[in-house]
């Protein structure tokens, strides 16, 4: 057995997400096959609780769409080009010993992603994107923040994650990690229906205090140890 988290956008100003952790049987594995059936397994264990339909969020997603919300597949427009959004995400960090590490925006996302100086730099104490510096808390806040930089100009599109009840990302293990694109969507879809996008966009600051509170009262925040950062917040990059 294991538990894995269903993401499920509430649409409310003082709480955007909700996340379940729902019990399912594993089926052990590295092959695309057995990740499919992890996949099914869980969003299975979400309907006979109501949860459906689902959109799983990685190249693994039988849907197209979540293919492509995938942060693997996703990059976002600079003042150096286009760079993978997760690349962006692991050059910008900075640690005891070192970062940022911005040659990383030049490189593919698991070319970043796998970077020993990402594993050998010591604690994680911030991240500086361009210059902008960004807290470790909220946890996800810079994460989302790339995330929804690169998804907001299509609004319209997105409104088709309307459709879904909420999201997964079956490599994302919450005991391991804490930034999660299936999150992050379920964050969109409430800020959209919110209306609420536009005006946290506006700046870091205006980001970071429109989702502190809920960033606060999630799993994340409250049961994972601010010392484990330097080892569990990758990314997470989930493909």
């Amino acid at each position: 057995m294991a538990k894995r988290p269903v993401f499920i956008p509430l649409g409310k100003a003082d709480r955007f997400v909700d996340e379940r952790l729902l019990d399912f049987k594993w089926n052990p594995g590295f092959a695309l096959v057995q990740k499919k059936k992890n996949i099914v397994a869980l969003h299975e264990a979400a309907k006979s609780q109501g949860l459906a339909p689902l959109l799983e969020v990685s190249t693994k997603s039988e849907e197209r769409l979540g293919q492509r919300l995938s942060a693997f597949s996703l990059k976002i427009d600079t003042d150096i080009g286009e760079i993978p959004l997760e690349s962006a995400f692991q050059g910008s960090k900075v640690f005891e010993h070192g970062g940022p590490y911005v040659d990383l925006y030049r490189v593919d996302s698991r070319t970043a992603k796998r970077d020993p100086r990402i594993r050998e730099s010591g604690k994680l104490v911030g991240f500086c994107y361009f210059d902008q510096k960004w807290p470790l808390v909220p946890k996800t806040a810079f994460y989302d923040w790339l995330y929804l930089t690169v998804l907001r100009p299509h609004q319209e599109y997105l409104e088709r994650l309307f459709e879904f009840k909420g999201f997964t990302d079956i490599e994302f293990n919450p005991q391991k990690s804490i930034n999660c694109q299936a999150r992050t969507c379920a964050l969109l879809v409430s800020l959209l229906k919110t209306k609420l996008l536009d005006v946290a966009m506006k700046s870091e600051r205006d980001f970071i205090d429109m989702v502190a509170s809920d960033s606060l009262n999630q799993s994340h925040s409250i049961e994972l140890r601010q010392s484990q950062l330097s080892v569990t917040q990758r990314g997470d990059g989930h493909d």
